[in-house]
C-alpha cells in the first residue's frame, strides 16, 4: 500500500474534496508543485489552473482552482481557493463566454482598477479553458 496524506480542497463557498491522496500537483506562483507524503511544511500562492490529485489505486482526479493558497502541514495538504470546481463539472462554453466578456471589459475599462479586475478574470478564464482541454485528454 502506498503512503498517503490527507488533502482538503476548499473554496469560498464549500469544501470540494476531503480524502487520502498519494500526491497533489498544482501550479504555484513560482512554478509547478508536486507534494507527496513527508513533504516539508510549506505555504505558497497558487495560480489559476488545474489541481491534480493522485490516489493509491492509480486513479487521478482533476480540479480547477481560480488561484489561492496551498498549505502543507505534516500529513495534510490544504488548497484554499476563491473558486474550486471538479474537472467533470467544468463548462468550456461558459468559460469561453466569460473570457470574451472579460476581454470586452478590458477594452472598455474606465480606470486602471477596472482594467486590472477584468484582466484577472480574463487570466482565470483562460486557465480554466486550458484545464478543461487538459482534462478532456485524460
Amino acid at each position: 500500500m502506498a503512503m498517503t496524506m490527507h488533502c482538503d480542497i476548499v473554496s469560498a463557498e464549500s469544501e470540494i474534496f476531503s480524502g487520502r491522496v498519494t500526491m497533489v500537483i498544482a501550479s504555484g506562483t513560482l512554478g509547478e508543485l508536486g507534494i507527496m507524503p513527508g513533504h516539508a511544511p510549506l505555504l505558497t500562492g497558487i495560480k489559476p489552473g488545474p489541481v491534480r490529485l493522485k490516489f493509491d489505486n492509480g486513479e487521478e482526479q482533476v480540479f480547477f482552482a481560480s488561484g489561492g493558497f496551498l498549505e502543507v502541514q505534516p500529513g495534510t495538504v490544504t488548497v484554499l481557493a476563491d473558486t474550486a470546481i471538479r474537472g467533470h463539472d467544468l463548462d468550456e462554453a461558459k468559460a469561453s463566454e466569460a473570457k470574451r466578456l472579460a476581454e470586452d471589459a478590458m477594452k472598455n475599462a474606465k480606470s486602471e482598477i477596472d482594467f486590472a479586475k477584468a484582466q484577472g478574470e480574463f487570466a482565470a478564464m483562460a486557465a480554466q479553458i486550458a484545464a478543461i482541454r487538459k482534462f478532456r485528454r485524460k
